[in-house]
């Protein structure tokens, strides 16, 4: 969360702002990513975290008219029980593809609109397209990650925990 709050401070700070559909998109992976972490918080089922989600889910029966239903719904019943964790627990792991499904869109709406720069200078030079330079170059990282990842599991499969 920290480097996704220097990321909106720099926005706000350069004016990324005013590229609205870039920057509300990037809005939504921010509460997205702050919704995966609290659903993490939970998934323990400890004392803090039964009362994390007892306050944090209530905060949504303020909603005028629908408020005390839709926390119902959140819980899967009448108080945070287990339906509520199970709940929680597909939440968790659903959200980091859309996570990255918003990261997708975001990117595609930062190369069609452009980033802003220190400067606030827009330059047409010496740019190079996105597709296929920085596709392929994303795209081998990613294999050269993953494949560092199934070494490491196949060789010593006790060093990641």
């Amino acid at each position: 969360l920290y480097c996704l709050y220097m990321h909106v401070g720099r926005g706000i700070y350069y004016g990324s702002f005013m590229y609205m559909h870039t920057w509300m998109v990037g809005v939504v992976i921010l509460l997205l990513t702050m919704a995966t972490a609290f659903l993490g918080y939970v998934l323990p089922w400890g004392q803090m975290s039964f009362w994390g989600a007892t306050v944090i889910t209530n905060l949504f029966s303020t909603i005028p008219y629908i408020g005390s239903d839709f926390v119902q719904w959140i819980w899967g019943g009448f108080a945070v029980d287990n339906a509520t964790l199970t709940r929680f627990f597909a939440f968790h792991f659903l959200f980091p593809f859309v996570i990255a499904a918003a990261t997708m869109i975001h990117i595609l709406f930062l190369h069609q609109t452009g980033s802003n720069n220190p400067l606030g200078i827009t330059s047409q030079v010496n740019k190079v397209p996105f597709h296929p330079y920085f596709s392929f170059k994303d795209i081998v990282g990613f294999v050269v990650l993953l494949l560092g990842l199934i070494m490491i599991t196949l060789l010593n499969p006790y060093l990641l925990g």
